[in-house]
């Protein structure tokens, strides 16, 4: 029997570290952080424990990636859902609501996201953060602006800071709100995107 090309390899180094991801997503969606160990997803992934270690420094890391490439997957989705377009005030209004949809279905998983972003290890920059930071970046040319520059990182904080306010515990604010907030920074229609029922 040959051995396996290293393309083939590849493909399943990837497959591999997708399950991974894919695992830390659902369980710390269903248990938490902190109920959340490497050991289980290994065991959820259906791989050996060391290989987590292999592609990962540790659990904070795992998820930052994990989180970003659900972002990723779910950015991408809302950006080229049927009826697809390249009108750039379209496509920062699907972005946005992408975000905040995704806070919403998510708000364990995407609590445990920001509250690893303020630790010490701070902001992981991974495959998956790149490719998600691809789309918005893009998004933000489409969009029209003079400085992608200034503007690519404007948005990605004014994305965070409306996640944080609509996660924050005791005080959340409401997805509707927030939505209206945003739209009107970007003088976008309400129209525009996938507006949620009540319209304000």
């Amino acid at each position: 029997m040959s051995p396996r090309s290293a393309s083939v390899n590849e493909e399943l180094r990837r497959r591999s570290r997708e399950r991974l991801l894919q695992a830390t997503v659902e369980l710390v969606a269903e248990r938490g952080y902190e109920a959340t160990t490497l050991g289980d997803i290994a065991d959820r992934a259906g791989s050996a424990r060391g290989l987590v270690s292999y592609y990962f420094p540790g659990k904070r890391q795992l998820l930052q990636s994990a989180v970003h490439r659900l972002m990723h997957l779910t950015l991408e989705a809302g950006l080229e859902r049927e009826p697809r377009t390249s009108d750039g005030r379209e496509r920062l209004a699907r972005a946005i609501d992408a975000i905040l949809g995704l806070t919403h279905e998510q708000p364990v998983l995407m609590r445990a996201h920001m509250a690893g972003i303020l630790q010490a290890q701070g902001f992981v920059r991974c495959p998956e953060q790149q490719r998600l930071a691809a789309l918005l970046r893009d998004t933000v040319e489409r969009y029209g602006a003079r400085d992608v520059d200034t503007e690519y990182p404007l948005l990605r904080a004014n994305l965070m800071g409306a996640v944080f306010a609509a996660l924050l515990p005791g005080a959340p604010m409401d997805a509707v709100k927030l939505r209206a907030e945003l739209f009107q920074r970007y003088g976008l229609d309400w129209e525009l995107g996938d507006p949620p029922v009540p319209v304000p």
